[in-house]
């Protein structure tokens, strides 16, 4: 049987404080990340009801959670805080590859070690590229804490642009950003197959900070970063569908960025990875070939 352990506790009084503080939690927390990857003890993380009732829009993501996952997940977590403070309602969501201007994956201007990664179309975002940008200001976070022993090359930083030289959008597909942002499991394509910085992970033992990949039942899919499960008692209590999952990302329901919590019922596939070897962002091969017809994982903790 699947072992279930709840979240880190937030008092209230620490939520209002992040949630209205004008700077990004992750800017103001002076924590030095452990460099190493982030572990599990094969249990389930559920989250507190304290934890499932943070605000959609807070930057307390780094606060709430990092407690329980010591490691490279915690510069996720901070570069969520990042990314939220720059849109505190969302900033709005937008797809549109033929609009003029034309989607923008996050609505602001974004770099690694300060060198362009885009320049923003439009204000808006959409779900690959919060989850993509909150991975970038993770690495910037991470790195300014702990020097980097080798140099990013012209040809990976040009790998993991979000754009042609041009200014034009860069195709599904293409180098680091065009796999992350594929049709199906872009967060295994670019992290685990591409660049070989990320680890698959039994979503049963997913950790917050994870990123992942969700296939709707109904079509169609979404990237987010995990942030924990929820087992309503209440619901369960009356033999009703009581699991949920909490994550964070950009969606049109929450006007972009922000927060958001779905009943496992309408899930049928996920794929979670975990940032495992920051070291290949130095070394990965920017010709590496990806197989995308792999399976989706299930969740399965609630039917145990």
């Amino acid at each position: 049987m699947t072992t279930v352990r709840p979240g880190f506790f937030v008092s209230l009084l620490t939520l209002v404080t992040l949630s209205t503080a004008p700077l990004c939690a992750a800017e103001k927390q002076p924590d030095k990340i452990l460099p190493k990857p982030t572990t599990d003890d094969k249990t389930t993380y559920l989250l507190t009801a304290e934890q499932n009732e943070l605000p959609a829009y807070h930057t307390a993501h780094f606060t709430s959670f990092a407690h329980d996952v010591p490691g490279y997940n915690q510069l996720v977590l901070k570069g969520i805080d990042v990314v939220q403070a720059s849109a505190p309602t969302g900033g709005g969501y937008f797809i549109g590859i033929k609009a003029k201007p034309t989607e923008s994956p996050i609505g602001y201007d974004l770099a690694l070690f300060n060198q362009s990664l885009l320049k923003a179309p439009r204000k808006t975002s959409y779900c690959s590229g919060s989850s993509y940008s909150a991975f970038i200001e993770g690495l910037n976070i991470y790195f300014t804490q702990h020097s980097p022993k080798a140099k990013l090359s012209h040809t990976r930083l040009e790998a993991l642009r979000m754009q042609e030289p041009d200014g034009s959008r860069r195709d599904d597909g293409i180098k680091f950003w065009g796999h992350w942002n594929d049709d199906g499991f872009g967060n295994h394509f670019a992290l685990v197959q591409y660049a070989k910085m990320g680890t698959v992970i039994n979503p049963d033992h997913a950790r917050p900070g994870d990123f992942m990949n969700i296939s709707w039942n109904n079509g169609g899919g979404h990237s987010v970063i995990f942030l924990g499960y929820y087992a309503d008692p209440k619901l369960k209590a009356e033999g009703k569908p009581y699991a949920f999952l909490r994550y964070w990302s950009s969606q049109g329901s929450t006007n972009g960025l922000a927060d958001q919590t779905v009943p496992l019922s309408r899930i049928k596939s996920v794929k979670v990875v975990r940032l495992t070897n920051l070291n290949q962002l130095f070394k990965f091969n920017i010709k590496q070939k990806v197989n995308r017809k792999i399976p989706g994982d299930k969740i399965t903790w609630h039917k145990q």
